[in-house]
């Protein structure tokens, strides 16, 4: 068994919401509900987040799409690289989380006790 974690942070990399989802899972599904009830004015998103549901619900709340897009796509969208860039953010709080043992071996048995321990490290990581 597998797990996927789908987080959202601020521009600063801090921790916002996320969701635990089964590895075999397409990462674009959990989306609304982890940005659902949130405003912002941008979602930078890598190629597996590439999908007309999503893009649709950010043009409909005014929110700036930043998402890299699938090759195969017929109709291309414009990208704004120099804030793709930002992207970086993401993976910098990824990379801090993997540091901590508990949640790169994924070693909690419930998904209650490693929401506990994300949520632990997220802390740690902001108060760093």
């Amino acid at each position: 068994m597998t797990t996927k974690i789908l987080a959202l942070t601020d521009v600063p990399g801090n921790l916002v919401r996320f969701r635990l989802m089964p590895g075999q899972r397409f990462d674009s599904v959990d989306v609304p509900p982890l940005i659902e009830g949130i405003e912002f004015g941008a979602l930078i998103a890598d190629k597996a987040f590439d999908s007309n549901a999503i893009i649709a619900d950010l043009n409909k709340r005014g929110a700036t799409v930043i998402i890299s897009q699938h090759p195969g796509r017929t109709k291309p969208h414009p990208l704004d690289r120099e804030m793709y860039k930002w992207r970086h953010l993401i993976e910098n709080f990824f990379c801090k989380l993997k540091e901590f043992k508990r949640i790169a071996m994924r070693a909690d048995k419930t998904d209650k006790s490693f929401t506990a321990m994300i949520y632990r490290a997220a802390a740690i990581i902001h108060s760093r």
